[in-house]
């Protein structure tokens, strides 16, 4: 070998020896301090958004959140017994996709309509048991878990995940005013006694109120639950939003 060659590869050594000194311990520093994993691409934007960590696995639909302050809005704990004499509380609906309601018994003029279009929904899903309703009631002082019970087989209630509600009144008021957003209020001056949303909310697997976007690009929010999907569109030509409950709640249960 040459000793211009010799030159050339202690050369080579002596700058690999500089490197070691000078960057090999940075790089353990790094290391420590959990910093080595840093997404060091300035073109991606990183999220702590419950929307964009699984968007960016392929695993999220193109349904959006209810936010609030920017906050995607989740379900609050709750605990009620159901029509079989049951506690249930919103862990029970983790890990399902469910529609939300609030109804009550005698209601005269919207609940059944709303009833009807929601076993219209159990029948789309009567397959899949990560699907699920949860109707909660707005009079418990009369619909007991006895009264919940007889609604349940008049309206042929077949999904095991689908519990109709009772319990403490100011807790399912407050449930439905601030915990969803859905109106209820007592209101002596219209028919039944009481005012409440015929909306419906979405609920995803990880308790989070989920819908689709308007024209607008802004979330929905709720489901018109007051046109039944056969009608396609009321005499004030609202067009029924069933169909489209129907299909956001099949992207939720493949998420």
């Amino acid at each position: 070998m040459s000793k211009k060659s010799n030159y050339y590869y202690v050369g080579i050594a002596f700058i690999i020896l500089i490197f070691g000194i000078l960057f090999v311990p940075k790089i353990i520093d790094r290391v420590s301090k959990d910093d080595i994993t840093r997404e060091e691409s300035r073109s991606k934007t990183v999220s702590n958004s419950p929307v964009e960590d699984k968007a960016d696995k392929g695993k999220k639909s193109d349904l959006s959140y209810l936010e609030i302050n920017g906050v995607p809005k989740k379900v609050p704990a709750f605990s009620f017994t159901n029509q079989d004499g049951k506690l249930i509380t919103n862990e029970d609906y983790l890990g399902k996709v469910y529609v939300v309601e609030f109804f009550f018994t005698t209601c005269p003029t919207i609940c059944p309509i709303m009833n009807r279009n929601l076993v219209e929904v159990q029948e789309e899903f009567k397959d899949f048991k990560d699907f699920g309703v949860a109707s909660f009631t707005i009079t418990p002082e009369i619909d007991t878990p006895e009264v919940l019970k007889a609604y349940a087989q008049k309206y042929e209630i077949t999904n095991p995940n689908w519990h109709f509600m009772t319990g403490d009144e100011a807790a399912i008021y407050k449930l439905a005013n601030q915990g969803f957003n859905l109106y209820t209020a007592k209101d002596d001056t219209v028919e039944g006694g009481f005012e409440h949303s015929g909306n419906f909310a979405l609920i995803d697997k990880e308790g989070y109120i989920r819908s689709r976007q308007d024209n607008f690009g802004n979330p929905m929010i709720f489901y018109n639950g007051l046109i039944p999907e056969a009608t396609g569109v009321d005499e004030d030509g609202i067009p029924q939003e069933i169909s489209i409950l129907k299909e956001d709640i099949a992207k939720l249960l493949k998420e």
